[in-house]
């Protein structure tokens, strides 16, 4: 994208809220016609405005309190009081404007993030279906070990689609600690990657594990330092084989 599209873009909330002077409008409505992103962004714009242009109540201000704040704007202007006056009558919409431009950014940042969010989900499903349909599809079910007893999960695992990851009744973790899993081979463990479990101990994840490692001989689920680490350090908390057959 040129740098003239980015500020045409930048104006897309300015012409929403109607902001822009005549030439700014005339320019980008002009842009608008043959550039589908700016078309999109204006149109996401819109409910978000209307949104927020009813979220808030007005409210009258008593007239002592609107003299109060007029008594000490209109000074610090250096204007006369008469042109002063008209100056900040003219100025409270565009401040109105900018602060609603401001509230919609922030809506469509979120917003933004929860369809990034989901986005992602979706394809952790979508990877998580396939592995359950590979046919080199191995099963590993894992038991407690000392620390945690009453901890369990299974992992499915297929050399080229991954490992789907799910677990119940694990600890809390500890400040500054992550849960790490390993596939285990016959020449080192492998880290899958990094679980944080729910409030009730459970937590299913999908993880791509390298195509070159060989058969897994088991799985294993370590306390760690967060963030991870290259090998395992931490005590075990489940452990478990592949199921022959499965």
């Amino acid at each position: 994208m040129s740098a003239l599209h980015d500020e045409l873009k930048a104006n897309a909330a300015g012409y929403v809220l109607g902001i822009l002077d005549a030439g700014e409008r005339r320019e980008f409505e002009a842009h608008l016609e043959e550039c589908g992103e700016c078309a999109a962004e204006v149109a996401s714009l819109r409910p978000v405005i209307g949104v927020l242009a009813t979220a808030v109540p007005r409210v009258t201000p008593r007239a002592e309190a609107r003299a109060r704040v007029l008594g000490q704007v209109i000074p610090s202007l250096g204007e006369s009081r008469g042109f002063a006056s008209q100056r900040g009558i003219r100025w409270l919409p565009l401040a109105a404007a900018v602060a609603v431009a401001a509230g919609a950014a922030i809506y469509a940042a979120r917003v933004h993030q929860q369809v990034v969010d989901l986005q992602a989900q979706l394809v952790q499903a979508q990877s998580a279906t396939s592995v359950l349909a590979a046919p080199d599809l191995a099963r590993i079910d894992l038991q407690g070990q000392m620390v945690a007893p009453d901890a369990r999960a299974r992992a499915l695992w297929s050399r080229t689609r991954g490992l789907v990851f799910s677990a119940a009744n694990l600890p809390a973790l500890p400040a500054g600690k992550v849960y790490q899993v390993w596939v285990v081979t016959e020449q080192a463990p492998v880290s899958a990657g990094l679980l944080v479990p729910d409030v009730s101990g459970g937590g299913t994840a999908y993880y791509m594990t390298p195509q070159d490692i060989g058969p897994p001989v088991a799985v294993a689920v370590t306390l760690e330092p967060a963030g991870g680490v290259p090998a395992p350090t931490g005590d075990r908390y489940l452990v478990g084989t592949p199921t022959p057959g499965v």
